[in-house]
């Protein structure tokens, strides 16, 4: 990821939240650190992964160390395509990448927020292993989600 990512993946993100109508409060859409998640991403214990083609932003995706996340756990975080690369293996090749990124970093677990509007994302996470949790762990601040899950990376 670099700088001038900022801007085009910020765009990209609010895009898919007003396609699936979940651009409210208490999501991603309003946080002000979508709009530095270079910045963001420079924190120790992060990573955050950008596909492209062509010079043009698909998508991204971040493995961040959530504060009041239990030891051990971090966060998959500002996952999200454009919806015209959807469909084409670039979200699960990002998943992976990310699961082998915060295994590298020293992790054991990976949580996830989502929410129902988005099951073709839910599903993916359910065959990767993630499982669903009955309420949300750490302090994302995102507290219009409505799905929390979490995935064992031994």
């Amino acid at each position: 990821m670099e700088e001038k990512d900022n801007r085009p993946l910020a765009e990209l993100i609010r895009e898919v939240f007003r396609e699936f109508k979940i651009d409210r409060p208490g999501t991603v859409y309003t946080d002000p650190t979508t709009d530095a998640l270079y910045q963001l991403f420079q924190t120790p214990g992060s990573a955050y992964l950008v596909a492209e083609e062509n010079g043009e932003i698909m998508g991204g995706c971040g493995v961040y160390p959530t504060q009041g996340l239990p030891a051990g756990c971090a966060e998959l975080v500002k996952f999200y395509l454009s919806s015209a690369s959807r469909g084409k293996g670039v979200g699960y090749k990002l998943l992976q990448e990310s699961l082998v990124l915060a295994r590298q970093l020293g992790y054991a677990q990976l949580y996830l927020e989502s929410f129902p509007e988005l099951a073709k994302a839910v599903s993916m996470y359910e065959k990767a292993g993630f499982r669903p949790l009955p309420h949300a762990l750490g302090n994302s601040g995102h507290y219009a989600c409505t799905i929390w899950m979490v995935k064992d990376l031994g």
